[in-house]
């Protein structure tokens, strides 16, 4: 057990950040969510599940059903069906050809109506048509209160979302490296047209990330948007918000200051566990890999290690042996497969029938149980 205690001496030092943390919370948004998109833990929200208009924020569904659906360098000849589509553009042209990756950036940077129709007729032959591939990317990821009807986001009957919707399409999107790549651009030139990112929160909030704005006289302004320090990422969506760029860097410095996404259980944190009969007495039982938490600053979690009281030989390395858990308030927050190390093989003259197996087994655990150890502390 000696390998344990340097890790839970370790362990017990305090991560303490000596932020302030803030009373109350709110913003102008008609509806709002702020998110740990890691976990999925709300922070905050404000009439999160209410259907909304969601504007241009509606090319994030279109732009990762594009990407799902292409090669970035397929080429895409423009038509006169998506040349000329009414609102913001990047300016296409019936006749012109671009490649899939050029009309993306067209599409999250200059909010191209132009390029979302172009890229919902190369994908699906019919704007209806991509639309019901954009619903089905929503029923996948549990959007329940979403429903598209076109890849712009032109006001149009039951063409709808809700910012809790919004958080949880962002936060997968965002695990797309070509789409992080893409909305994370601050600006972008294809041919002799330069556009830039309508996304003020690039230039002025330290760790954004990126994402999608979005305007319509009836949605009001809306934004979604993605930022990160020290391994902390979050998600942030407002609709119907006159003050969007503000109320986002305020929900942020909230969270970063009073929120730390922290390890808590390590990689190869070792305990032995007993071997009967085998060549070796102990077998090392090991963490498979690090698991991490969203902690708030000053709470605390334990470790507790479920392993059995003893192993019979023989033990194959690899082999599953329990889990490691970090606990708060007796809740289980996360956890890590335990397994063996390595090879312990019978040694010889003590190979056990079934009956003496059962037996060693009865008296000394009486039922088998595993074995609990509150082991460790972090705190942050």
């Amino acid at each position: 057990m000696r390998k344990l205690t340097a890790f839970f001496l370790g362990l017990a030092l305090m991560l303490t950040l000596k932020t302030p943390a803030w009373a109350e919370l709110s913003t102008s948004a008609k509806s709002a969510i702020l998110v740990h998109a890691d976990t999925g833990t709300v922070l905050y929200e404000q009439n999160a599940d209410e259907r909304m208009l969601i504007a241009s924020t509606t090319k994030i569904m279109t732009a990762i059903v594009a990407l799902e659906h292409c090669e970035l360098d397929e080429v895409v000849e423009v038509d006169g069906r998506s040349a000329g589509t009414e609102g913001s553009s990047m300016y296409i042209k019936a006749g012109e050809e671009y490649t899939v990756e050029q009309l993306l950036y067209g599409l999250m940077l200059a909010s191209g109506n132009d390029a979302a129709a172009a890229l919902a007729l190369h994908v699906a032959g019919s704007v209806e048509d991509f639309a019901a591939l954009m619903n089905e990317k929503a029923a996948e990821l549990g959007m329940t209160g979403s429903s598209f009807k076109n890849p712009h986001g032109l006001d149009e009957e039951g063409h709808y979302s809700t910012a809790r919707d919004m958080a949880k399409l962002a936060a997968y999107c965002m695990e797309n490296a070509d789409f992080a790549q893409i909305a994370g651009t601050v600006s972008y030139t294809v041919g002799e047209q330069t556009y830039v990112n309508h996304n003020r929160l690039l230039r002025e909030y330290e760790g954004c990330l990126g994402l999608k704005t979005g305007y319509t006289m009836a949605a009001g302004r809306t934004l979604v948007s993605c930022a990160e320090r020290d391994g902390a990422r979050y998600v942030c969506v407002t609709l119907s918000d006159p003050d969007d760029w503000d109320d986002h860097k305020a929900l942020y410095d909230w969270a970063f200051a009073n929120y730390s996404f922290a390890e808590v259980i390590p990689a190869g944190l070792v305990c032995e566990v007993p071997v009967i009969s085998g060549s070796a007495h102990t077998a090392d039982a090991q963490t498979e890999g690090a698991a991490y938490a969203l902690l708030k600053n000053g709470e605390s979690c334990t470790t507790r290690l479920e392993l059995p009281s003893f192993v019979f030989a023989p033990v194959e390395a690899g082999e599953s042996a329990g889990r490691a858990v970090a606990c708060m308030g007796g809740r289980e927050i996360a956890s890590v497969r335990m397994s063996y190390a390595e090879e312990i093989p019978i040694e010889k003259g003590l190979d056990f029938s079934p009956g003496e197996r059962f037996l060693q087994f009865w008296l000394l655990s009486g039922c088998g149980s595993p074995f609990y150890l509150d082991e460790g502390r972090v705190e942050t």
